[in-house]
């Protein structure tokens, strides 16, 4: 393991680093972080790279460390549905057989650690929740270099703080993951999906129509394409007769038809230099937040009141829209992403009630503040 000097593509959100260094062990980013916090460097975790272009630009970067090499998984104890992996491991590489990590990814290539650490998820975090939910212990390293463990490999422990929690979404500000201890779940023997095209103006009625009938989907997604017509598309699974039943009744109440999970499906709305906003809100909520801005682009998942935006026009003036809309739902609005030269003119982040609590945390466990500094909200 050494330390590298950085090329051209070792850029986050437009700021070259000076160093890169790629450690294979716990042990390893230890002595690392160790040697950083000695000579005062500040410090950005690159895992896949599908996300560095989230958030702020870090207001230094001196070091890149990359976790491609903290791969594999350590453990799998299938009988009591737990597996131990490596943070650099790429989640669309993880198979256990008749198990799963029920953590979807919206970008290939995306890590286990990266998609904790921005609190990244899929349509089925209706059905198995997020990142958050499934963790049951983790492994991190502080910017001192000390390695703390949190939780254990059985899901009802709760031994030490829940830094799972903590760490998930802190979009690697307070410290470097390098394995989680997961919950898996049965894959399940079958499947369907229930899809109906309809007006925009109709998606929230369709919505409803959906939780209506109690059908305990995995997954209930929308694609709206401004004006034009939607999707909703609904994703049931279990054994084979209880989906055929229950795709069964969606496809009446829907006047919908079953078919295949659309091309669209857990895809983010907006292209790599397009600005994209995460929009939350109530189940109520949603309808009347999809009518704030109706030429707006918005997909995701509307069953559990997580949605994603691609803003064009108007920008400022559409996220400020969005955001009040998602606020009176009862609900955020984050830009996620934005071209460099469009970003520092945007309120990346919005209201965050919490955040003087959420700086006394940065503080206790990075009180040089050299861990991606400024990338978060706040300026932390």
């Amino acid at each position: 393991m050494g330390w590298q000097p950085a090329t051209d593509d070792d850029v986050v959100a437009g700021r070259r680093a000076r160093f890169v260094v790629a450690p294979a062990s716990t042990e390893e980013v230890s002595s690392v972080l160790r040697a950083a916090a000695a000579e005062d460097l500040a410090v950005v975790i690159r895992g896949g790279g599908t996300k560095l272009d989230w958030g702020m630009p870090p207001g230094r970067l001196d070091l890149i460390v990359d976790t491609h090499r903290l791969r594999g998984v350590v453990e799998h104890a299938a009988g009591d549905l737990i597996a131990v992996v490596r943070a650099g491991t790429p989640l669309d590489e993880l198979d256990f057989g008749t198990q799963q990590l029920a953590l979807d990814s919206p970008l290939p290539g995306a890590t286990v650690g990266g998609a904790v650490a921005a609190g990244t998820s899929g349509p089925r975090r209706l059905h198995y929740g997020t990142a958050r939910d499934l963790i049951i212990g983790m492994t991190v390293v502080r910017p001192d270099g000390a390695v703390t463990r949190s939780g254990g490999k059985v899901v009802k422990n709760v031994a030490g703080y829940d830094l799972g929690k903590l760490f998930a979404g802190s979009y690697g500000t307070l410290g470097l993951i390098t394995e989680c201890a997961f919950r898996l779940h049965p894959v399940p023997p079958a499947r369907a999906v229930v899809l109906r095209d309809a007006p925009a103006a109709e998606l929230g009625a369709l919505l409803a129509a959906v939780r209506a009938e109690q059908v305990a989907p995995s997954a209930v997604e929308i694609n709206r394409i401004g004006l034009g017509l939607g999707t909703v598309a609904v994703l049931v699974e279990g054994t084979a007769e209880g989906v055929r039943d229950r795709a069964a009744r969606l496809e009446k109440c829907l006047s919908g038809s079953i078919g295949e999970l659309p091309p669209w499906w857990g895809v983010l709305p907006w292209p790599s230099d397009g600005v994209g906003l995460k929009l939350t809100a109530a189940l109520s909520g949603v309808p009347s937040l999809l009518a704030a801005a109706p030429e707006v682009t918005i997909r995701g998942s509307a069953g559990a009141g997580v949605l994603y935006a691609h803003v064009v026009e108007d920008i400022p003036e559409t996220i400020a829209l969005l955001r009040a809309a998602a606020g009176r739902a009862g609900g955020h609005a984050v830009v996620l992403t934005a071209p460099e030269a469009v970003r520092p003119h945007l309120d990346m982040w919005g209201p965050v009630p919490a955040l003087s609590l959420m700086r006394r945390v940065k503080d206790r466990f990075d009180p040089g503040h050299r861990f991606a500094p400024g990338r978060f909200v706040g300026g932390i």
